[in-house]
């Protein structure tokens, strides 16, 4: 089934609660009303011809000139070997979207991920805290906004610039090439000198 048959069949059953689909690029996508967002999960997910049983993976985009977190959900059934994009617009003052936990439970993981790096809430997650982060971290480091604070409880976050650590051994690889290349020095006539 094409992505565009999915697509029709989303519109005949949630009418304008699921969006157009997007122009042909990379994945097209349609755009779900959050309320939504698990019906058509669980429409997807049982729907004899559809059975989209992996959630390949949810993520989140931050659009602040837009003023909307993307919670980007990557669907595919590997009985019928084919797959749909959904994206879910939360506001990005207050994101919230409902979890997919009980659909796929590798939204578990994704969600957590979500919710640790942009800040968006999940209600009826199960277990709803960081996954990489600690809990008392300040902020959500994938927003566009985000200000690093220096570090953490003393330990600093603030990195030398890898490419400056790579000239620096690069130079003194070619200074001891360069040693290693030039011709020995000539006998000092003092030295060199017979002695009685």
């Amino acid at each position: 089934m094409t992505t565009h048959e999915i697509h029709e069949r989303l519109k005949a059953r949630f009418g304008d609660d699921v969006g157009p689909l997007s122009e042909p690029k990379i994945d097209a996508f349609c755009v779900v009303k959050a309320e939504r967002i698990v019906e058509v999960s669980r429409f997807l997910a049982t729907e004899p011809g559809l059975e989209m049983d992996f959630l390949e993976d949810l993520t989140a985009v931050d659009w602040p000139k837009r003023n909307v977190i993307e919670v980007v959900y990557h669907l595919l059934s590997y009985r019928h070997r084919h797959a749909i994009v959904l994206k879910v617009e939360a506001d990005r003052a207050a994101p919230v979207v409902p979890t997919v936990e009980a659909v796929w439970k590798t939204a578990n993981w994704f969600e957590r991920e979500v919710y640790d790096l942009f800040g968006v809430s999940f209600p009826g997650h199960p277990d709803l805290r960081r996954l990489m982060l600690p809990d008392d971290w300040v902020g959500h480091p994938l927003r566009k906004d985000y200000q690093e604070a220096g570090g953490w409880h003393g330990i600093s976050n603030v990195r030398e610039n890898p490419l400056v650590e790579l000239k620096r051994l690069d130079d003194q690889r070619r200074a001891e090439a360069a040693a290693r290349a030039a011709p020995p020095a000539a006998p000092d006539a003092a030295a060199a000198a017979p002695k009685a």
